[in-house]
């Protein structure tokens, strides 16, 4: 194997790969400049491109089991994620035609996560086991994951196909309750659950899903099918997934290792 490791803003950054012949490009960025960059110097020798996107590329959150399909934001705004992400993808399409790969994931957990969104529960549970630990009212609540070993094998298998085409690479559907008491029971907690209304923790300047001050997985009712995408094509096209338990596992022990009362 051979690192090249390059500033990909910098005038020269594909100098020494550019005049190669590729197998396959994987694209992991959606900041419109590195994405043209790329294709400009490699697209034309490259075999097959897979491109990483986002289920967030969707207009509507509210249709469960919306597959690859539906329909997409219009991107105006570059500085929005979703947007961005759109952008890269039709261009993305334009310069790679037919060799091209678009997998969707959701949320990406496992081991080696720096965003807190998975792991935050099985660690706070695990961090306060015999307290009370405040979760927001999971009725009418999903979870969707993929555990990020899961979707990175099947990124290189689907490459070694040269599979094409469109996949929302996500995994199976829970229900919010489903994976907190999983986590709890995985973290060894035994002490109360208790579940706070939407309204409440609105007023007390409580964030959905990530960031400062947010309860991670908790989405407003509206946005709930965001968790809720048809992975019916990813799973024809060979995608797999470990237990919910297993990733639980293996994020705890992480989270361990890194120390449960760090600065989140």
């Amino acid at each position: 194997m051979t690192l090249v490791r390059s500033d990909r803003r910098s005038s020269g950054a594909y100098d020494l790969v550019s005049a190669e012949a590729w197998d396959e490009i994987i694209e992991l960025s959606y900041d419109a400049d590195l994405v043209a960059g790329a294709l400009e110097a490699l697209a034309r020798s490259t075999a097959h491109w897979t491109l990483v996107s986002s289920v967030s590329v969707y207009a509507s959150n509210a249709e469960p089991d919306a597959d690859e399909d539906a329909i997409l934001v219009e991107p105006t705004d570059l500085d929005g994620y979703a947007h961005a992400k759109v952008a890269a993808e039709r261009a993305t399409a334009e310069a790679v035609g037919d060799r091209l790969l678009i997998a969707r994931p959701g949320l990406i957990a496992g081991p080696g996560d720096r965003s807190d969104r998975f792991s935050y529960w099985v660690s706070r549970l695990a961090a306060a086991p015999e307290e009370a630990v405040l979760v927001p009212n999971a009725q009418d609540r999903y979870v969707q994951f993929i555990d990020v070993r899961d979707l990175a094998g099947w990124l290189i298998s689907a490459g070694l196909r040269g599979l094409t085409g469109i996949y929302n690479a996500v995994g199976s559907e829970y229900e919010l309750s489903t994976v907190l008491l999983a986590a709890a029971r995985v973290a060894g907690h035994t002490g109360e659950l208790i579940a706070a209304e939407d309204e409440w923790l609105t007023a007390h300047r409580v964030n959905c899903w990530a960031g400062p001050r947010s309860l991670p997985l908790w989405l407003p009712r509206t946005d709930s099918a965001f968790a809720r995408r048809s992975r019916s094509r990813f799973v024809a096209a060979g995608g797999t997934e470990r237990t919910l338990q297993d990733t639980l596992e293996d994020v705890l022990a992480d989270e361990r290792a890194r120390g449960l009362d760090r600065e989140r």
